[in-house]
């Protein structure tokens, strides 16, 4: 059974940073799409940046592209997500999730079957 678990949430001053970890087990992820999502108060979960495990590739929104960066540590089975110069609208519950087959829709939130309990991010101005 695939477990995804979420930590370093926390709440920090806009201008910050912050750095997510998402501990993955269950399975072996290398033929694996591993996706940050978020949600803020009354909006819809969004999309924030994924990375394909094997060759590391990565695509980020629009929203937080040049300032948050998407990672992953093979040997320990973690993602990471590196969030700096963080903004008041960053603030949200942080999801990290798990796609079995990369197909490339990795913005959509029915591409991935396993998903962590969350972690919540809130930036103050």
């Amino acid at each position: 059974q695939v477990q995804l678990v979420e930590s370093g949430g926390r709440l920090v001053q806009a201008g910050d940073s912050l750095r997510l970890s998402c501990a993955a087990s269950g399975r072996t992820f290398s033929s694996y799409g591993m996706g940050w999502f978020r949600q803020a108060p009354g909006k819809e979960r969004e999309f924030v940046a994924t990375i394909r495990w094997s060759v590391g590739t990565t695509y980020y929104a629009d929203s937080v592209k040049g300032r948050f960066t998407i990672s992953r540590d093979n040997a320990k089975n973690m993602v990471y997500l590196q969030m700096n110069s963080l903004k008041p609208e960053d603030t949200a519950v942080y999801y990290c999730a798990a796609d079995r087959s990369y197909s490339g829709r990795y913005y959509l939130m029915d591409e991935y079957d396993y998903w962590g309990p969350g972690t919540q991010v809130t930036v103050s101005s």
